[in-house]
């Protein structure tokens, strides 16, 4: 019986982070100004490196990107129960392409979601790397 709840519980947090995945790059793709209310004010956002705190430092990063759109296309969608009762860890692979770029972009991304009171999730932690190579 605990093994069948044990399924249960890891295909129900595959779904959701499936389904986070494909609305943040949604977001990401066609309204990045939006993408602030998924963070909140203790979040992390680690940026190729660059290190940026809370929603609203996070969304003045993602908002200034030197493109106004891209097109992301998300190959595996990983996810793991976190330390954090009811997280979520998320580990994504693809590729991106930029406007007017003919080639793609590979990137790794891992994101922490923390459950919210409200039933729903926030992002805690997210780490950003191009994959060069």
């Amino acid at each position: 019986m605990e093994n069948d709840e044990n399924v249960n519980v890891v295909e129900q947090l595959e779904l959701v982070a499936k389904a986070f995945v494909d609305h943040y790059y949604h977001l990401f793709d066609n309204n990045r100004t939006s993408l602030s209310s998924l963070y909140g004010t203790t979040s992390m956002l680690t940026f190729e490196g660059q290190k940026i705190h809370g929603a609203k430092e996070i969304a003045r990063k993602l908002i200034e990107l030197p493109f106004d759109h891209c097109k992301h296309f998300v190959s595996t969608v990983d996810g793991q129960p976190s330390s954090v009762p009811g997280g979520i860890l998320v580990f994504v692979s693809g590729s991106l392409q930029l406007p007017g770029e003919e080639h793609f972009l590979k990137f790794s991304q891992m994101f922490q979601l923390v459950p919210t009171s409200q039933g729903s999730f926030y992002v805690q932690n997210d780490i950003f790397r191009l994959n060069y190579g």
